[in-house]
């Protein structure tokens, strides 16, 4: 009988501690972009969708917009630290407009592969994670480039003690094809990010984004400072929105997003 007891009760603190585990609210990539450290927790599922995200760039007359529909991230938590995620763009137009030319293209993006695996414990004030990515080229030339390219990614969280506040690293390595269509070369991605907790529902960040890519026929250096809010409907479901503004002329001047996040 006390055998018996000793099981029930192991199931009991197992089942609380599942469902302590499952009210921790989602953690989700969106918005910004910088990338947090969580992962989904094992075996629940969780899609992040962008309703609708529009940028503007002028430059010597010329103006190029890009609208982008629906933009969702499925993952999937196969362990506590770690998941697999498919992103995927189902529409998007870009236009490009100047004295005497007017050019659009609309159609579906390129496919990203992710695995996410989180180098350090899920409690800890620093956690560190790897993200590997590969892109897989489903976007017709026009909105693409047709090569296959890939990526590493390492979130680094730091919670400072005892204040509402956290700070967001993400450095960024990525093997880019060349524009010549012919070989590949080095890029790189930061983004710094400040987080303020607001209330137990309301977070706002603050972030500053530089991409640095070293194509053969020449470097490109793109900067931003960028804006963000998300509310939490409930543990699982989270509202966002946000605003990025170009810091030099190869940079879209505006972009502005919402979109949502859903775990289950």
């Amino acid at each position: 009988m006390r055998g018996h007891l000793i099981i029930l009760a192991s199931v009991g603190l197992a089942l609380a501690s599942a469902a302590a585990a499952d009210e921790q609210p989602i953690c989700a990539d969106r918005p910004g972009k910088s990338t947090p450290a969580c992962t989904v927790p094992k075996g629940h599922w969780q899609i992040e969708t962008g309703f609708a995200d529009w940028s503007l760039q002028k430059d010597g007359g010329e103006r190029d917009t890009s609208l982008v529909i629906g933009e969702t991230t499925i993952k999937y938590g196969l362990t506590d630290s770690s998941d697999l995620e498919v992103d995927v763009t189902p529409w998007q137009r870009a236009t490009s407009r100047g004295p005497g030319f007017h050019e659009s293209a609309t159609g579906i993006g390129d496919v990203r592969l992710i695995y996410k695996q989180m180098l350090t414990r899920g409690d800890a004030a620093l956690q560190v994670t790897a993200m590997p990515f590969v892109k897989i080229p489903t976007a017709r030339r026009a909105l693409g480039n047709g090569k296959l390219e890939g990526g590493l990614l390492v979130p680094i969280d730091y919670a400072i003690g005892k204040s509402p506040f956290s700070i967001e690293l993400t450095p960024e390595v990525d093997w880019a094809a060349d524009a010549d269509g012919h070989g590949h070369h080095a890029a790189m991605v930061q983004v710094a990010s400040l987080g303020w907790q607001a209330t137990e529902k309301l977070n706002l960040s603050a972030e500053i984004w530089g991409q640095w890519d070293w194509d053969p026929s020449g470097t490109t250096r793109q900067a931003s400072a960028d804006g963000a809010v998300a509310y939490l409907l409930s543990n699982d479901v989270q509202l966002d929105t946000g605003a990025n503004f170009g810091l030099n002329r190869v940079t879209p001047d505006v972009e502005l997003y919402g979109g949502v996040s859903l775990r289950f």
